[in-house]
């Protein structure tokens, strides 16, 4: 453990130190994000951030390569050096999407050609547990590990709106990651496993750059960083879960989540569902499903009243309930992980929409006491004596009759 703890210090110490020059890079190369209508910032700032995420995982997993428990990894296959080429990739054409906007049909061609190179190289979804475990074909392996990691990859990216929001949510669903793969790496001769490697790697370089990012940020980690986080947790994924065999472990700890579709999507619940929730609607009103709007989830946080920490903070908080609470079953009975699960959901609730409900319960009652109020006031008018009302107008045409005459006698008076 203290092996894995010293790698992810390495990754968050790396980037953290080298993310100050990538912004004054960025500020140079004129990567600099101009104000959006669908933007929260107000300020144009600098973006690829992700340079600076994956030159810290670059030099994790140098200094892993020559650690005495994580060498091994490196010796026996090309497999870490395949990942890391493939993260390589994915910044750079993320670089390009910051500094000139690419065509997202042009970006997403270009995530299909590294997904399908990292593929090749030995990184594939073996088999796949539907009812008992079946070989899949090498192009059907191919083809659907470049398409889980292209649908995370544009997940994250999807949900990158907000300072610290994507980085911590990838945090939490890297270290629920990195629990449940050290768990299934103690089963084995070795304690040396390459999923929890990359895990606490990813895990570093969002916190080293979550300091930079925290709002107000002084740098975004733009395309090339979101793009580089979706890509390494789902390469992380597959590595854990594309060749478990569930008879080779002990059966308390075989959940669900081991298969390589579900466990992306448990982890990375939350930008999954914003994906989906856009696709949705911009296919419903004739868009494409890449076309920018100001309805994804924390657009909707801000608007019911949360300041940008205080969205950010609870989307975490969402994203640790639906990560932690799916290996909580490793340590915790059925029962009790249920129980919690469902404090935690309606504190979390309560939390998500208290602005709305402080800001709307006052606008409730000052409705209802102005109809109160309406009500009175038809009361009074229905309960006035009706012989007043009479009286008033019959003194009205009175007077009027008086003028009236008046206005004879002077004009007989004249002639």
């Amino acid at each position: 453990m203290r092996i894995y703890l010293f790698i992810a210090a390495i990754a968050g110490g790396a980037t953290f130190l080298l993310t100050p020059i990538v912004r004054h890079v960025a500020i140079e190369f004129g990567a600099v994000g101009r104000v959006r209508a669908r933007d929260v910032h107000k300020i144009p700032t600098p973006r690829m951030g992700g340079v600076g995420m994956m030159l810290g995982f670059v030099v994790a997993m140098c200094f892993a390569s020559r650690l005495p428990l994580t060498r091994g990894l490196f010796h026996n296959s090309l497999q870490p050096w395949i990942i890391t080429i493939g993260a390589v990739l994915v910044c750079l054409l993320g670089v390009c999407d910051d500094r000139w906007d690419l065509d997202w049909m042009l970006k997403l061609a270009g995530q299909l050609i590294i997904s399908v190179f990292v593929a090749w190289g030995g990184l594939q979804v073996v088999s796949l547990p539907f009812g008992s475990l079946v070989a899949a074909s090498p192009s059907m392996s191919m083809a659907i590990t470049a398409i889980l990691i292209v649908a995370s990859i544009n997940a994250v990216n999807f949900v990158d709106g907000l300072d610290g929001l994507s980085s911590g949510i990838v945090a939490i669903g890297g270290v629920a990651f990195a629990i449940y793969s050290y768990i299934i790496a103690r089963n084995s001769p070795s304690y040396a496993s390459m999923a929890t490697m990359i895990d606490v790697a990813l895990v570093g370089i969002c916190i080293g750059f979550l300091l930079h990012n925290w709002h107000p940020a002084k740098l975004f980690m733009g395309d090339s960083g979101s793009m580089l986080l979706g890509y390494l947790v789902t390469c992380a994924s597959i590595v854990m879960t594309g060749r478990l065999d569930p008879t080779t472990i002990h059966a308390s700890i075989f959940l669900p989540m081991f298969m390589p579709i579900l466990l992306p999507v448990l982890v990375l619940f939350l930008p999954v569902l914003d994906m989906c929730l856009a696709i949705t609607r911009r296919l419903a009103k004739g868009q494409s499903p890449m076309h920018p709007d100001r309805m994804h989830l924390h657009h909707r946080m801000l608007r019911i009243g949360h300041t940008v920490q205080g969205a950010v903070l609870i989307l975490w908080g969402w994203a640790a309930l639906i990560a932690f609470g799916s290996i909580m079953v490793l340590f915790f009975s059925i029962r009790y992980v249920a129980i919690g699960f469902a404090i935690a959901t309606v504190i979390l609730t309560f939390a998500t929409l208290y602005p709305y409900f402080r800001r709307r319960i006052p606008e409730i009652r000052a409705e209802n006491a102005a109809m109160s109020a309406a009500r009175e006031s038809a009361k009074g008018n229905m309960g006035r004596p009706k012989h007043s009302t009479d009286t008033v107008t019959a003194g009205r045409h009175r007077r009027a009759e008086r003028g009236n005459d008046t206005s004879v006698r002077d004009q007989t008076a004249k002639h």
